[in-house]
């Protein structure tokens, strides 16, 4: 297949490195378009006022100064065409689980190569050190070479996350919902050098909800968890509550 990489940790990461060497091997053509510098977290952010460079890294390698949705529209526009097969977000250094996949730049990138007509899958591991990429990109390119691409419907994606085990580990597959997370000590208060105090988001490892068929809970338990996602956030069975309320004015 042709396979358009990207992610959110930045160009130079291990994690897509490493998929872009095991797709490889297993026979894709691969082109990467990444965002040139670290963009976690930036959510589906677009830079309307900045100006973006594309540098070329190597034959169909590109870094891109923008954020991962930035990214995928440029790649859209001026580096590629309706040949790509499928977009690949990852591997990102952390899962991206539960209420994270708002926030996720990975899982952001993925959406805007659905909003463009490209099937996309967003893929995480799920520790942020120490990280065994090379078992997602492995297990990925059997999930390719098994066809799970075939299975993305229309206007959803595919989020994988893949817990932090050796190949050998890994108890096998669970197609799950989105979990709940709450984050402790999210705050961190600090000094900065000129003695002001300064704040930085981001806590202590999250606190999973028990929820059967979560995504958190195949992780945990060994399993590599597939979610579709399908950003429509319309609660439609209010609709006819919030229509007989409007009758009334």
């Amino acid at each position: 297949m042709k396979i358009l990489l990207t992610n959110d940790d930045g160009f130079d990461a291990d994690g897509i490195t490493i998929l872009a060497d095991e797709l490889q091997k297993n026979g894709h053509e691969i082109i990467i378009a990444a965002p040139l510098t670290q963009q976690s977290a930036k959510s589906h952010s677009i830079s309307l006022f900045k100006p973006m460079q594309i540098i070329e890294k190597g034959e169909k390698y590109f870094a891109i100064s923008g954020t991962p949705a930035d990214c995928m529209i440029l790649a859209s526009q001026l580096l590629v065409d309706d040949s790509i097969d499928l977009v690949i977000s990852g591997i990102n250094a952390g899962q991206n689980m539960g209420e994270d996949v708002l926030y996720s730049g990975t899982v952001a990138a993925a959406i805007e190569a659905m909003f463009l007509g490209f099937k996309s899958i967003a893929i995480s591991i799920a520790s942020y050190q120490n990280q065994k990429f090379e078992t997602a990109a492995k297990y990925l390119c059997e999930m390719l070479k098994n066809g799970i691409q075939q299975e993305i419907g229309k206007n959803e994606i595919l989020n994988i996350n893949v817990p932090n085990l050796k190949y050998d580990e890994v108890k096998g597959f669970k197609t799950t919902c989105i979990g709940h997370r709450k984050y402790y000590n999210f705050v961190r208060t600090e000094k900065s050098e000129n003695g002001e105090t300064v704040y930085f988001i981001g806590g202590d490892e999250p606190h999973w909800s028990e929820i059967e068929n979560s995504d958190a809970n195949a992780v945990k338990e060994g399993y590599i968890s597939i979610t579709p996602i399908a950003p429509d956030f319309t609660k439609k069975k209010i609709m006819p509550k919030l229509q007989k309320w409007i009758e009334k004015l």
